[in-house]
């Protein structure tokens, strides 16, 4: 008896062992995708943002421009960004907490999302990575197990959408790239159509008289809880609280990530922004 606990022991700790050893793995991975992209823009010297470089933009979003404080302070080259939130899988389910750290590249764009989360107390970690057009992701439990295994075109569409989901929320002073075509609809409402190479999505964005954008949707997106089956539903990502001053800069305090599902909408994930910083030239 005393042999048989001994050994479910050992087989218990080689297995968080192992376990720990596959989640440093992957985030050695999104570490070495960050510091390949950092290589690639030491030479960057950023420009100061001017009224002039927002003319071309509709109304709303340069009041947004404006709110935000982007006017006079330097254009964005990369940022990062830490949130805290909660995830799930069914609207049954009770959310998982989690805590996620990214970066994000705007002259080549790329996204490198690294998150950790528990769920009945056992650890789940997974990467997003959006680069050259292209998009994967994989989640884990205990380091051990894939539950996800995401890519192909559907990823790649989709995950442009969140890429320029954060560079609106994020890093509003983005907005001014000639990628974006604009079409206003009405004095709050504006569509975007971005373009990154041959992925092409667009979104709705909504604004309040104060100059907050407090919503976007965008029906370009897929939700997927395996990687193999996709659904293309609308994306919505509303703003919850508020926004906040951080670094001299305006930004939301909550929002949430809603697929709007036949029957009805489905949060899947809420956000906290913890933090957030520009143009950095290292790995922190």
């Amino acid at each position: 008896m005393i042999q048989m606990k001994y050994k479910i022991y050992l087989i218990i700790s080689l297995m968080f062992l192992i376990g720990q050893s596959n989640s440093q793995n992957m985030k050695k991975i999104y570490k070495k995708e960050v510091s390949d992209a950092l290589n690639g823009i030491q030479n960057q010297k950023p420009e100061i943002l001017t009224e002039q470089d927002m003319a071309h933009l509709p109304i709303p979003v340069q009041k947004y421009l404006r709110y935000t404080g982007c006017i006079g302070q330097e254009k964005v080259f990369n940022f990062r960004v830490e949130m805290e939130g909660g995830i799930r899988s069914s609207a049954t389910d009770s959310y998982m907490k989690l805590k996620s750290v990214q970066y994000n590249f705007v002259e080549n764009p790329s996204r490198f999302f690294y998150i950790k989360a528990k769920k009945m107390g056992i650890p789940v970690g997974g990467v997003h990575i959006y680069k050259n057009e292209t998009a994967y992701m994989t989640i884990k439990l205990a380091g051990l197990f894939t539950v996800v295994d995401a890519h192909g075109k559907e990823m790649n569409q989709g995950e442009t959408v969140t890429l320029f989901n954060d560079m609106c929320f994020m890093a509003p002073a983005t907005l001014i790239s000639p990628d974006i075509e604009w079409e206003t609809i009405d004095t709050l409402t504006v569509k975007a159509t971005f373009r990154n190479g041959n992925q092409k999505i667009s979104a709705t964005l909504f604004f309040n008289e104060e100059g907050q954008l407090i919503d976007f949707i965008s029906y370009d997106r897929y939700e997927t809880s395996n990687g193999v089956d996709y659904y293309n539903f609308p994306w919505q990502t509303p703003v919850k609280g508020g926004y906040q001053q951080k670094n001299g800069r305006m930004f939301p305090c909550a929002a949430e990530a809603i697929y709007i599902r036949p029957e009805g909408a489905f949060c899947y994930a809420e956000f906290k922004l913890v933090n957030i910083e520009y143009n950095l030239k290292k790995l922190q």
